[in-house]
């Protein structure tokens, strides 16, 4: 043990005489270390940002969207290129479509509507800007939203278009900052609603929000989907009033619809939960071709699988994560040929010492210490180093390139060990070399 620790205190005096040339040894490690730190905080990110997506969309969630119509660009370019077609009548996104789909496909366990106004919303001289969302019951389970205060409205207040509502956290602490919300009234638009919930703050990220192109939950007002429809914006009458044109007009496919009977979606969103998640893209299928058989061969709608999404965006993630792990170890690599360079060199400088230490009885292990703690010393101090470069780079990565990065204790402890095991391993050739001296020639050697 004493023999080892003489072989260390002579390493680091070797090491410390030459200032320059260690710390130019050592660029390699650090900038390799620096690398993989980075990296894995980026993969981490990415990681725990996919999480978060699938938590504010849903793992077991169908999304179905309604098309908008083409912009007026794009209709005159078809007309200027003569392939225009008549577009078949739909009666859009219907709260028929939703009901339909849990009745006809067993493996659903609900569908939920969702539709979304924009309105004022006042209280006591307090307003702001809102969305108004119509839901049903179920919505809440769909997004994995949990009450704070109060309760969900129930399939009665539902059924009869009550004017009750349940606000998000952000919209509480802006109306109700010092007083219970529960049994209050807010105005949305013209329509005074009765808060009976409160949700409890839904931590999103603002970056994932973005991404997704979501509302931030927090600042919403949820309100049964039938008392949007009947009391806020009358989207029942028009869309029966459309249904019964469409039904009672002659099927003439060449004619031009109307302006009356444009389609009109009386739903922005349904939610569909299947029972299992694997099942998601197969149910998907079917629910397409029920809506676009409902929808009289008319494509005015998406369905969208999110799990499948996010999983693609994982694949994305995962292969830059490889370039990016492939970058950092030909640094690391990099790093360690220099290290090994430098002690080959070292070992040729430093010939006339071996010598001697082998004539005094230093063995061949003693030589092979000394020289692979010197390696294993340079690389563990590019790596503490490289540690703080790589919190340095994850912190830029983050603010400048906005990309969530997160740092693990984990990560740090590779990159350490990473770093030990370089200098072990391309330190151990020219320790071998410097042990393999004929103590005779070295002692000769200028």
């Amino acid at each position: 043990m004493k023999n080892v620790a003489i072989n260390i205190s002579i390493a680091t005096e070797a090491i410390m005489q030459n200032k320059l040339r260690t710390w130019l040894t050592t660029l390699g490690i650090v900038f390799g270390v620096g690398s993989v730190i980075a990296m894995l905080s980026v993969g981490k990110g990415a990681e725990l940002e996919i999480l978060e997506q699938m938590k504010a969309l849903g793992a077991n969630n169908i999304i179905i969207k309604p098309v908008m119509e083409q912009q007026d660009e794009e209709k005159q370019k078809e007309q200027e290129s003569g392939k225009t077609k008549v577009k078949k009548w739909s009666p859009g996104l219907t709260v028929n479509d939703m009901l339909s789909i849990p009745h006809v496909i067993p493996t659903v366990e609900f569908a939920s509507p969702e539709i979304v106004v924009e309105c004022l919303a006042l209280r006591e001289g307090m307003k702001r800007t809102v969305k108004l969302v119509g839901v049903d019951s179920s919505y809440f389970t769909a997004t994995e939203f949990h009450l704070h205060s109060g309760s969900f409205f129930n399939s009665m207040q539902t059924h009869n278009g009550s004017a009750v509502c349940v606000i998000g956290w952000a919209a509480k602490t802006k109306f109700f900052a010092t007083e219970e919300a529960i049994g209050k009234q807010v105005k949305c638009g013209d329509l005074w609603l009765t808060v009976v919930g409160v949700l409890q703050e839904k931590k999103i990220n603002q970056q994932t929000l973005k991404h997704l192109g979501i509302r931030d939950p927090n600042l919403d007002v949820y309100s049964p989907y039938t008392t949007v429809l009947r009391r806020f914006r009358n989207r029942s009458m028009l869309t029966k009033a459309s249904i019964n044109r469409g039904n009672n007009r002659n099927d003439d496919e060449e004619k031009e619809p109307t302006e009356e009977q444009k389609n009109y979606n009386q739903l922005d969103k349904i939610i569909v939960r299947v029972k299992q998640s694997n099942q998601s893209t197969a149910i998907a299928g079917i629910i397409s071709s029920m809506l676009e058989r409902r929808h009289n061969h008319s494509v005015d709608f998406e369905v969208v699988v999110p799990e499948l999404l996010l999983k693609q965006e994982q694949r994305t993630k995962d292969i830059f994560n490889i370039v990016l792990g492939a970058i950092a170890s030909i640094s690391l690599i990099v790093g360690g040929i220099g290290i090994m360079n430098i002690m080959l060199a070292s070992v040729l400088e430093r010939t006339k010492e071996i010598g001697t230490r082998r004539a005094i009885g230093a063995t061949k292990t003693d030589i092979i210490i000394q020289f692979l703690a010197e390696a294993i010393s340079l690389s563990i101090g590019g790596g503490f180093a490289g540690i703080i470069l790589g919190f340095i780079l994850s912190i830029s990565i983050e603010k400048f390139a906005d990309i969530k990065t997160i740092i693990t204790p984990v990560s740090v402890a590779i990159s350490f060990v990473v770093a030990a095991g370089i200098g072990l391993l391309f330190g151990y050739l020219p320790a071998r070399r410097a042990a393999d001296l004929n103590p005779i020639v070295a002692l000769r050697y200028e």
